[in-house]
């Protein structure tokens, strides 16, 4: 007895050696890390009378990079849920709007008739002018079940979140968020997809599970519980480009950051690998104040950094990608959950994405903190040359 009590002190004495050192260090500050706190000025509506773009001439975020551009209120209330959406062109001429949604915020059913639970899945808003949105009455998940009654851990019937979809030479891709972890999933035609491929083993986890690098590491927040201590995953984004797939999605908390994973178009049967050059970008190196205003819009993305909506502007060697991401604050002090939310811009440093990021200076932008659940998911589309933003600036309309 005495034998096998000495074998598991040392076995548990291994164990305890073998564990990483816990907490998180430190990260370089990003390029274009703002300094000074500057309040935001309210968006402006759109005249009646403002005169139209020229073609080739519509403002781009090279213009508003630089100042010479900036964002007006079109359309204040276009049917769009609160959350998130990602809207692209479809092939039938319609604009198709993907969002998660659930029995309890839009009465939605799974394709096998029953009511999905909350966050909800995959379904889709339509429109014919990018102004109102509608959806089917009841609105059905997009993405099948295996069988019926569809399954949490085969179907995901119950968070296919925050979908990220584009298109590639007629074929379609789609992320999401699955408790935590990143999927992808592809179809022909935008709508029968295809079974789901987990992303570069994301999740979050505790170190005992698994060691993380420094920029996945989970740091401590003043006012948010401690309980895991590395994080890859979260809210997605994805883009194509040369015949590669990128997915991004958040590297640690406390603070926060953006990697990215790679993985050629055609390889489907490939891993992703990370990125060279993560972390992109990292967010603000401590909480500041405790004031839930203006005056801590440098520290908006401290704890997370995530939901990237990626576009390519430029040519030859003046391309540069241009990301909206969320950045999340976290909770200030008494409350429940994350309350303070903002809208992040960065931009690669050179033509790939795949090397050094820059933020801009004037983060965050269109909304002061405390913000709003529905800002940072940001959803870009062109129509015609014109960029347009789908988001919502006062937590009520979208």
């Amino acid at each position: 007895m005495k034998r096998f009590q000495l074998i598991a002190l040392f076995l548990l004495f291994g164990l305890l050696a073998c564990r990483p050192a816990p907490g998180k260090p430190p990260l370089p500050t990003s390029m274009g890390q703002p300094q000074t706190a500057v309040p935001n000025e309210p968006v402006p509506s759109l005249q009646p009378d403002a005169p139209s773009a020229k073609p080739g001439s519509a403002p781009t975020f090279a213009d508003f990079w630089e100042g010479r551009a900036h964002f007006v209120i079109d359309v204040p209330e276009t049917e769009l849920p609160m959350g998130e959406s990602d809207t692209l062109p479809a092939p039938n001429g319609q604009l198709w709007s993907y969002v998660h949604a659930s029995e309890r915020s839009a009465g939605v059913v799974d394709q096998c008739g029953a009511p999905v639970e909350f966050p909800g899945c995959v379904v889709i808003y339509r429109s014919e002018d990018g102004r109102t949105f509608h959806h089917e009455d009841p609105p059905v998940c997009q993405i099948a079940c295996n069988q019926c009654p569809c399954t949490v851990e085969e179907d995901h019937i119950i968070q296919q979140q925050y979908p990220r979809v584009v298109e590639h030479e007629g074929h379609y891709w789609m992320v999401y968020e699955f408790q935590g972890r990143v999927m992808v999933r592809d179809a022909n035609d935008g709508l029968t997809w295809s079974d789901p491929t987990w992303v570069a083993e994301s999740l979050i986890w505790e170190l005992w599970y698994a060691n993380c690098p420094a920029e996945e590491r989970i740091g401590e927040h003043p006012f948010a519980p401690f309980h895991y201590e590395c994080l890859r995953g979260g809210p997605p984004g994805l883009f194509i480009d040369d015949d590669m797939l990128y997915v991004f999605m958040a590297q640690g908390q406390n603070p926060g950051a953006m990697g990215c994973f790679k993985r050629a178009v055609a390889d489907t049967g490939s891993k992703f690998v990370a990125c060279t050059h993560n972390p992109l970008f990292v967010g603000a190196a401590d909480y500041g104040p405790e004031a839930k205003d203006a005056t801590a819009n440098i520290h908006f993305d401290f704890r997370t950094i995530s939901s990237a909506e990626v576009v390519k502007g430029g040519s030859g060697e003046d391309t540069r990608f241009y990301m909206l991401y969320e950045g999340v604050r976290g909770p200030g002090a008494g409350d429940p959950g994350d309350t303070q939310f903002g809208l992040g811009l960065a931009r690669s440093m050179t033509t790939e994405i795949d090397g050094p990021w820059e933020k801009f200076p004037g983060n965050p932008i269109l909304v002061d903190l405390p913000g709003n659940i529905g800002l940072g998911h940001a959803d870009l589309v062109e129509l015609e040359g014109q960029t347009y933003l789908y988001t919502s600036l006062d937590g009520e309309t979208r």
